[in-house]
């Protein structure tokens, strides 16, 4: 069964910069666990078929303007009902006022109600991408995640491989640290992951022979970021004579991570090579490919090889992470 997660709805207000109109407790005891933020047209003119009471629902114009249509009876009766529902919580856009006979449904099923001066459009967008990632399902997974020209790379491979050193060559260069040791992998949404330290671990960094370093302390706030989306995983294994490696880069090899599709590149590490510019030729070309270039196709071409014959293949590899 998957893990559920939880926000609290004290987070959501300071977030959002809601105001409180009612709240049953304490908003640090209101727990929200769905993703989903539902509009109540249709429930307001009577269909709770498919009302998932877990769902924050927001209200603007539209929907106060067809409350206000109705007769004073069944304007009522259409608020109690609703309310009678228990709705995660109620959201008043646009600093629409709540009637007395909300407030009073409100307080009798106690359900928070809240209130924005933001546009309706503007409240459920910000409240979307807020709950996309703090309930998002995750996993996490030793390894290291930088950021390298705007690509954010998740470097796995054995304990001792050198993981943590590349890292350090990596910040030298210029360029940010998110994680070390333990990576918190979020998938936001069907196209992305987000990865981010542990708080308790943020901006440490072990190294062997020396031990735990602040990397925010040593080499300043522009060497660390707090997350960023996952583009690629490099898998540091130490070399192996016998293996044949990728010499070319026809292919595509990925790995899942929650069921998405991550870009894979395997790097043999031996004395001498230089493990951090290689990293950024290699976030710099996955950017290219992205853009839809492939140097090995150009080369091919120029040599006046048929490069449509030669079609990229997906090759899924799993990776211990």
């Amino acid at each position: 069964m998957a893990e559920e997660y939880t926000i609290q709805l004290s987070r959501i207000i300071k977030d959002l910069q809601l105001e409180a109109l009612y709240l049953p407790r304490s908003a640090d005891d209101i727990f929200i666990k769905s993703r989903e933020v539902n509009r109540p047209g249709v429930e307001l003119n009577g269909y709770y078929d498919y009302f998932d009471a877990l769902r924050i629902n927001v209200l603007g114009m539209s929907e106060t303007a067809m409350l206000d249509g109705f007769d004073e009876e069944k304007k009522r009766n259409t608020i109690k009902k609703f309310f009678s529902m228990k709705p995660a919580a109620v959201i008043f856009a646009r600093d629409i006022a709540a009637e007395d006979i909300v407030i009073e449904s409100a307080q009798e099923n106690g359900v928070p109600l809240l209130s924005s001066s933001n546009t309706t459009s503007n409240v459920i967008a910000s409240l979307v991408s807020l709950l996309n990632v703090e309930l998002a399902p995750r996993i996490t997974r030793h390894g290291v995640l930088v950021e390298v020209y705007g690509e954010g790379i998740l470097l796995v491979g054995d304990s001792g491989v050198g993981k943590s050193e590349t890292a350090i060559e990596i910040i030298k260069r210029g360029h940010r640290l998110i994680a070390d040791d333990a990576v918190e992998i979020r998938r936001v949404s069907d196209k992305s992951l987000v990865g981010q330290a542990p708080e308790n671990i943020r901006h440490f960094i072990e190294l062997r022979g020396i031990g735990i370093i602040n990397a925010r302390r040593i080499f300043g706030m522009g060497a660390v970021k707090l997350s960023e989306k996952i583009d690629m995983v490099i898998n540091l294994e130490l070399w192996d004579s016998s293996k044949v490696y990728d010499r070319m880069g026809i292919d595509n090899e990925y790995t899942e991570i929650l069921g998405l599709k991550v870009p894979l590149m395997t790097i043999p590490v031996k004395p001498g090579r230089n493990l951090a510019v290689i990293i950024e030729v290699a976030a710099m070309n996955n950017r290219q490919k992205k853009m839809g270039f492939n140097a090995a196709h150009e080369l091919l071409a120029s040599l006046g090889m048929d490069v449509s014959a030669m079609a990229p293949v997906d090759i899924k590899k799993d990776i211990n992470i």
